[in-house]
């Protein structure tokens, strides 16, 4: 209870100072006096920006098993199944939540894929899903397998599905807010006799898709600092030994992959890539996660 409040304490400080710091930069900039002597509701807009910014952000949280179970392909794993290796696979996931505090076991399931995967989705910490790819169990023993197992409960623990969800709602917000507030500008100007709604929606459109790519790079470099916590928590969950060997072992397969000229195997959403895009990488190169692992991080 403490954390969900927490988060919520900080996500609504966040949200203020955002707009706080665009409501002044628009005055000193020009633009709110601009808005308010063409009749443009400044604060209507903003709350229409929030409202849809995070309500679609929300409901792709809230429907995030649902939708990972129908595009991959999850089959969820009775938790009383006779299949030995499946058996060890629930019972270790519900080990490790155990020994994260959560209070309601996750889902665990399994897809097939030879990609070396796995993940955690869910809307609460109470309705979440751990998944593992078929390719993950056929490459890696057992001791590897519960490192990467605890990296996803702990982030699960850690809440950083429903974080970054008002990450990504704050981002929606903004984008949206400034792409019509910059077309209006934009068009307004070019065509002071004529609104040209149409070309404004278009200017809209395509401020969007720019801003929307800027705002990428702010998610993926959360979700990085997040991945690092993740594997600080799976290391305390597990034992450090355990996550630095399974995080070795999807090194090993990248660089397999790479020397073969195969296309990069997807190992926890990791693959080679080039420096510009990196930017936009969820995740951290795997060398410098082991790197702070054996540092103690």
């Amino acid at each position: 209870m403490f954390r969900i409040a927490k988060r919520l304490i900080l996500f609504f400080a966040v949200n203020l100072l955002i707009i706080l710091t665009l409501s002044f930069t628009l005055n000193i900039l020009g633009v709110r006096p601009y808005l308010d002597a063409r009749g443009i509701n400044y604060s209507s807009l903003m709350i229409f920006c929030l409202v849809w910014g995070m309500g679609g952000a929300f409901i792709s949280l809230a429907l995030s098993r649902i939708t990972a179970k129908w595009m991959m392909g999850v089959s969820v794993i009775d938790p009383n199944t006779s299949d030995s290796d499946l058996s060890w696979l629930v019972n270790t996931v519900h080990k490790l939540a155990r020994s994260a505090g959560l209070s309601k076991m996750p889902e665990v399931g399994i897809y097939d894929s030879p990609e070396i995967n796995a993940f955690a989705t869910g809307p609460t910490r109470n309705r979440s899903l751990v998944a593992v790819s078929a390719g993950l169990l056929e490459n890696m023993n057992k001791e590897q397998i519960e490192g990467v197992l605890a990296h996803e409960v702990a982030h699960i623990s850690n809440g950083d599905m429903v974080t970054m969800t008002l990450l990504q709602g704050i981002i929606n917000a903004i984008v949206m807010f400034l792409a019509r507030i910059i077309a209006y500008v934009v068009v307004s100007r070019r065509n002071s006799d004529d609104d040209s709604p149409s070309l404004r929606y278009f200017v809209t459109f395509v401020l969007e898709i720019i801003l929307s790519f800027l705002g990428m790079i702010v998610v993926a470099a959360f979700s990085r600092y997040r991945e690092y916590r993740a594997d600080a928590g799976g290391a305390s969950l597990a034992g450090r030994e355990k996550m630095i060997s399974a995080l070795k072992a999807l090194l090993k397969t990248v660089r397999y992959a790479d020397l073969t000229g195969k296309e990069s195997i997807a190992s926890f959403k990791i693959s080679g890539t080039p420096k510009f895009m990196k930017l936009f990488s969820t995740h951290p190169p795997l060398e410098e996660r082991i790197e702070r692992l054996e540092r103690g991080f």
